[in-house]
């Protein structure tokens, strides 16, 4: 499979809703999560959405390394490469938390996102049986960030204060006694 270039923010495929799945287990769609695995593993990002190479489907990869989530909360937890095909999600309550994000569609830039901090998540696979978690923490903020992709959402979009969005490289340099930014959702 070839690396794909990824869109970047200002791109049209990035700004509209991306088109349903309606055989997730047809050949072209494997071919689809193939080429996006591999152009995600290039860039050195945790989750792609279709949107993001130029293909508007509504599929995911995403990964939680176990590093980033809370050993204190038992629903934000790590989670191997996994294929989300046309994912929906459900808050669970009103509560949300900010914590910095980035984008391989935004590259070097960070921006503080406001995003639930629980969800109930569906997908189906690519053998085409349809799956459910509930998560929290930054395992939720991952699924979100990635979803809103198929929705035409950027970051920058959810953000509530556009005074947070940065480079990464400035806020590094200038921001000793600030929190560093981390790439929270990719």
């Amino acid at each position: 499979m070839p690396i794909l270039k990824i869109a970047r923010m200002g791109h049209p495929v990035l700004q509209r809703i991306a088109d349903s799945v309606a055989d997730p287990t047809a050949p072209e769609i494997r071919a689809l999560v193939d080429a996006m695995i591999e152009s995600m593993a290039e860039a050195q990002g945790i989750g792609l959405a279709a949107p993001q190479i130029h293909v508007s489907r509504r599929v995911v990869v995403l990964m939680v390394p176990e590093v980033r989530t809370d050993p204190e909360d038992p629903e934000d937890t790590g989670m191997p490469l996994t294929v989300l095909i046309n994912p929906e999600i459900e808050p669970l309550g009103d509560e949300k938390i900010g914590d910095w994000e980035a984008c391989l569609s935004l590259p070097g830039l960070t921006g503080l996102v406001p995003r639930y901090k629980r969800i109930r998540y569906s997908w189906s696979t690519l053998s085409g049986e349809r799956e459910e978690r509930i998560a929290s923490g930054f395992h939720a903020r991952a699924v979100q960030h990635e979803c809103d992709h198929l929705d035409g959402i950027l970051y920058p979009m959810r953000m509530t204060d556009l005074s947070s969005l940065a480079f990464v490289e400035e806020m590094r340099r200038f921001s000793s006694d600030q929190e560093q930014p981390r790439r929270a959702a990719e």
